[in-house]
């Protein structure tokens, strides 16, 4: 399928999973309530289930699904390894780690602030997980690094838990914020997380030719005139930052950083121009499809949508296990 005609088709998919979650939840709202709540606004039932519920996860979903995307597509890039995903390697584990400890013993709830701190976790995280493959044998392998990925995160995540019992006080605020989703999630940090991620793709997508030439071997790259320990160590930082950026605005949401960039690859693009805003888009479509499913999963209650995606994620993560035994290219 020509490239645009690929990318054409994704955005029109998006377009109408976005439309289909302005009108679906509990209460089916019509077309031309949605379509006055959008333009006219008011305080009837329609205008603020649109405005104030469904618009506002529809636009989290887009950002932090496209900025997951691209984030998993940088990460199984600069390791070469078709399983590295911030959830999987704990990344995401680490930005939520430093937003607890910044909420329990601050009580600090700027907006920037979380965002910066979410940040940062998701940095020192990351340098501790690969930190930990190198010395085990390489980031190439995908047993070192999930063994190192999933240490991690076990070793975060029970930091979480031992702060969040400690501190009764926030624990039902931070279970929900945790439990990864774009509902009920505050828009303002949104107005920080768009920007950021535009800013961090545009940056990803000038360092597409030196991504191309880390796909062989480190040999090869050097010769091609790629500093291959900064552009790996550049394009990590990129990677984590977009952690970081979603963990904050929608919690730890796993899977899509995991699956994005395959589906993206099964266009049989090898191209990162190209591959970058297949996977920013299918990671968008992916999450407004979660958002989607979990209203209904357990109707009319609403699943968490990182539980949800946590549960497709198993199977898909023993299938491509299997694909790399097996020795199929993923």
């Amino acid at each position: 399928m020509p490239r645009y005609a690929l990318s054409l088709g994704l955005i029109v998919l998006i377009a109408l999973l976005a439309t289909a979650s302005l009108h679906l939840g509990i209460r089916y709202t019509p077309t031309g309530e949605v379509w006055r709540a959008l333009t006219q606004g008011g305080d009837d039932q329609a205008a603020l289930i649109v405005n104030t519920l469904r618009l506002p996860r529809t636009l989290i979903a887009l950002v932090v699904g496209g900025a997951l995307g691209l984030c998993g597509l940088l990460l199984q890039t600069a390791t070469r390894n078709p399983l590295a995903e911030p959830g999987l390697l704990g990344i995401n584990a680490g930005a939520g780690f430093a937003v607890v400890l910044l909420i329990v013993f601050t009580d600090v709830y700027s907006l920037s602030v979380i965002a910066l701190v979410a940040c940062i976790g998701a940095l020192l995280c990351a340098a501790l997980v690969f930190g930990l493959a190198l010395s085990a044998g390489g980031m190439s392998s995908p047993a070192h690094l999930l063994l190192a990925g999933v240490t991690i995160a076990a070793l975060f995540a029970s930091g979480i838990q031992i702060v969040i019992v400690a501190d009764e006080r926030t624990m039902e605020e931070l279970l929900f914020w945790l439990s990864g989703g774009f509902a009920d999630r505050d828009l303002r940090l949104l107005a920080l997380a768009a920007p950021a991620s535009l800013v961090l793709a545009l940056l990803s997508w000038q360092f597409s030719p030196a991504l191309d030439a880390l796909m062989t071997d480190d040999a090869t790259a050097q010769s091609l005139g790629v500093p291959v320990l900064r552009t790996r160590f550049l394009v990590l930082v990129l990677a984590a930052l977009l952690a970081g950026v979603s963990v904050a605005v929608a919690g730890p949401v796993v899977f899509i950083g995991l699956a994005a960039p395959h589906l993206a690859r099964l266009s049989g693009e090898q191209n990162h121009l190209v591959l970058i805003p297949l996977s920013v888009l299918t990671g968008s479509a992916l999450a407004l499809g979660a958002d989607i499913a979990a209203r209904f999963v357990i109707y009319p209650s609403e699943a968490p949508v990182g539980v949800l995606l946590a549960v497709i994620g198993v199977p898909t993560l023993i299938y491509l296990l299997q694909r790399k035994r097996l020795g199929v290219s993923a």
